[in-house]
């Protein structure tokens, strides 16, 4: 399957325990790159998720984001340190005989000190196991959105290798004419010059000249690579960096078609060549 490395997607779940949401995004990226951002509690879990990710993800830069929140409701009772309490307020007690001022103790300013109340121990374990699930379920979905559009990216390159495939039979079935529009060209000068050449020192040059603006290597070369082209869309493996050599190797048979022409037809077929595989080499970037 062709995948696209542009996609996102995302996965969330609600609990007694809490919610999970997870995010995942792609762009293209010459290799593998990948950045998992986790809330601290769950870190030890980063292990896995990108073993589940690359397992199934081979280009692209990735960014996996997980965001968590505790169900506060989910708390039954408030544990008290009940020694750090007691002494802030005998620390307070001291205080109001030293300023020899009369201040009542507000229970609730004692909560609300820093570590008087302590944190609830949270079993974190259906946490854990959620994570792992929950991010599979997202990178799934992320690969069914890169395979989606990986088809719209195929059919694109397909059209384009299309048209590249007529401009190619269409060189290739006026190599005859082009050579003998050249004959008539040089005899129809010489005309003009009244001169009379000698045949046998004519027809070298010719021939010299012919092999000089041959391109029937470059046009079998081009076919050749159309060929490739459609062997590398049925590979059962990632195929952009095979696709964009394809895109460097026809982009130079393309340039040496343009640079051989002496017939304007060809030159034109060698530019429209080249906007045919610019347009592909644009999209070959996106695909992993």
């Amino acid at each position: 399957m062709i995948r696209s490395m542009t996609a996102f997607a995302t996965q969330s779940i609600d609990a007694d325990w809490g919610s999970l949401v997870w995010e995942i995004r792609t762009v293209n990226h010459r290799y593998l790159d990948m950045v998992v951002r986790m809330p601290e509690e769950l870190r030890s879990m980063e292990m896995q998720v990108r073993e589940l990710v690359s397992s199934k993800i081979k280009r692209g830069k990735v960014e996996c984001n997980l965001r968590f929140k505790p169900n506060q409701n989910h708390q039954s009772s408030i544990e008290v340190n009940e020694e750090y309490a007691a002494a802030i307020i005998k620390a307070s007690q001291l205080a109001t005989r030293v300023l020899h001022q009369s201040t009542e103790i507000n229970a609730m300013d004692i909560l609300k000190w820093p570590g008087v109340v302590k944190e609830p121990k949270q079993d974190l374990q259906p946490v854990l196991t959620a994570v792992v699930e929950l991010a599979r379920q997202t990178v799934e979905d992320l690969i069914q959105s890169r395979g989606s559009e990986g088809e719209r990216l195929q059919s694109f390159i397909m059209k384009r290798r299309e048209a590249m495939v007529d401009l190619i039979k269409d060189e290739t079935s006026r190599r005859p004419q082009i050579v003998e529009s050249y004959r008539k060209k040089l005899m129809s000068r010489l005309d003009e010059l009244k001169a009379e050449p000698d045949m046998d020192r004519f027809e070298q040059e010719l021939m010299y000249l012919t092999q000089k603006m041959d391109v029937d290597e470059e046009l079998d070369r081009l076919a050749s690579h159309m060929q490739e082209l459609n062997k590398i869309f049925s590979r059962e493996e990632p195929i952009g960096r095979r696709l964009d050599f394809i895109m460097q190797e026809l982009n130079r048979e393309a340039n040496t078609l343009g640079s051989k022409s002496v017939d304007i037809k060809t030159t034109q077929t060698s530019v429209e060549l080249k906007v045919l595989i610019e347009q592909m080499r644009e999209q070959v970037q996106n695909i992993e």
